[in-house]
């Protein structure tokens, strides 16, 4: 039989048996007086147990082995596929744990699940406003340079600032601050920032030493950067203003060796 009658029996295509005669899983048969390829049937055996072995996930190069009966290539190969297998379903329930939980709670999927139920104060703020943006910006890039190992610190963070009983009184201040422009007299910013270090002061005064909401050094100016494109001039000196009320703690620098 021709490549053509092969392919069609075994539910291939050409392009197939040419790759799998590339790999070294299908030997190339003799070719006819006029050069075509002339398959056996058990060509179209060995076509049907390569469909079986890669329906397994068996990778082509690996099955050479187990084409020719190998059994003892078997076991190892295997129990290989198995833990991998294992593997990707873990991943996959977990994938599908994250997913349910954006749609039970609306959240942005394009946002850090740890930290979304934080930003925007939960749809409290325009979604138009530059400080709705802000928000979602720093959490994405805050997630990615803590990674892993320290974004149970900034969640605690957060918490800490998140308290039910401060809520009403942080949208307000929040709602106040996404509202400075240069047109706010300086009487309403001194407010604004007498009324924050009130109270979130002992907060995050206390974060602040502690060093739980630390950000790495290389993550600061990222940081700033993004501030300064998204926040008007007033919002800046604010911030700069927070930074002199709460400074960080000096890093300890290690002594010479």
């Amino acid at each position: 039989m021709q490549s053509v009658e092969l392919a069609r029996l075994a539910g291939v295509s050409v392009r197939a048996l040419r790759h799998y005669h590339s790999v070294g899983v299908l030997p190339e048969p003799p070719r006819s007086h006029s050069g075509y390829r002339r398959y056996s049937v058990h060509d179209l055996v060995r076509v049907l147990r390569i469909k079986r072995l890669a329906s397994l996930g068996i990778p082509l190069e690996g099955m050479p082995p187990l084409l020719d009966d190998d059994s003892t290539s078997a076991a190892p190969l295997l129990e290989r596929l198995d833990a991998e297998l294992a593997a990707e379903i873990d991943r996959l329930e977990r994938q599908r744990a994250l997913i349910a939980d954006l749609r039970e709670n609306g959240t942005p999927p394009a946002l850090p699940p740890a930290l979304a139920r934080f930003v925007g104060l939960g749809g409290t703020l325009p979604p138009s406003s530059a400080l709705d943006r802000l928000d979602r910006d720093q959490a994405v890039l805050l997630a990615h340079v803590v990674g892993d190992e320290g974004l149970p610190g900034v969640v605690e963070a957060f918490e800490r600032l998140a308290v039910p009983e401060l809520r009403e009184a942080t949208v307000l201040l929040t709602q106040r601050f996404d509202a400075l422009d240069d047109a706010t007299p300086r009487e309403d910013v001194d407010a604004f920032v007498a009324d924050f270090a009130v109270l979130f002061g002992p907060v995050v005064a206390e974060l602040t030493a502690t060093g739980l909401f630390a950000v790495p050094d290389s993550a600061t100016d990222l940081l700033a950067t993004l501030a300064g494109d998204l926040l008007n001039e007033t919002q800046q000196r604010v911030i700069e203003r927070f930074d002199e009320l709460f400074p960080a703690p000096p890093r300890e620098v290690p002594p010479p060796v």
